[in-house]
């Protein structure tokens, strides 16, 4: 397992913008399982919305892009590279995230050539899938 510190050593994402608490299981290269805690406390819920407070779908792809880079850049070779979106493909919204929610976080490598790659990525709450995509990355 993996606390915010260590994922810190490993991803440039910093306050306000890293979107995952810990990442319970990962092999370098393969595929990392993360977890955010959502809190009716996130900056985002002021807006989006106030009524009705619901977790932004692209946050959420984001989060998964995250857990992902936890897995690529945890490669010797890829330290204190940075992994850069280059494709958003397949992406499915099934459901929301709202406040009190355990969002569970899975990115599998898919495929690999050079710099580039594709990770297969599902968020689920509770055992129900709310979010899914295919996320191209670049490291560079």
């Amino acid at each position: 397992m993996l606390g915010i510190k260590e994922i810190e050593q490993i991803i440039p994402h910093r306050h306000p913008f890293i979107l995952i608490d810990y990442i319970e299981d990962y092999v370098p290269g393969e595929y990392a399982i993360g977890y955010k805690c959502v809190s009716f406390r996130e900056e985002f819920f002021r807006g989006h919305f106030p009524e009705e407070p619901v977790m932004p779908g692209v946050l959420t792809i984001e989060a998964l892009a995250q857990t992902g880079a936890v897995a690529i850049l945890s490669l010797p070779e890829n330290k204190g590279k940075v992994a850069y979106f280059a494709g958003i493909d397949k992406c499915k919204f099934k459901g929301k995230v709202v406040p009190g929610d355990k969002l569970k976080l899975e990115t599998r490598i898919i495929k690999k050539k050079g710099p580039l790659g594709v990770g297969e990525a599902v968020a689920s709450v509770d055992g129900k899938v709310v979010a899914k995509a295919e996320l191209t990355f670049m490291v560079g």
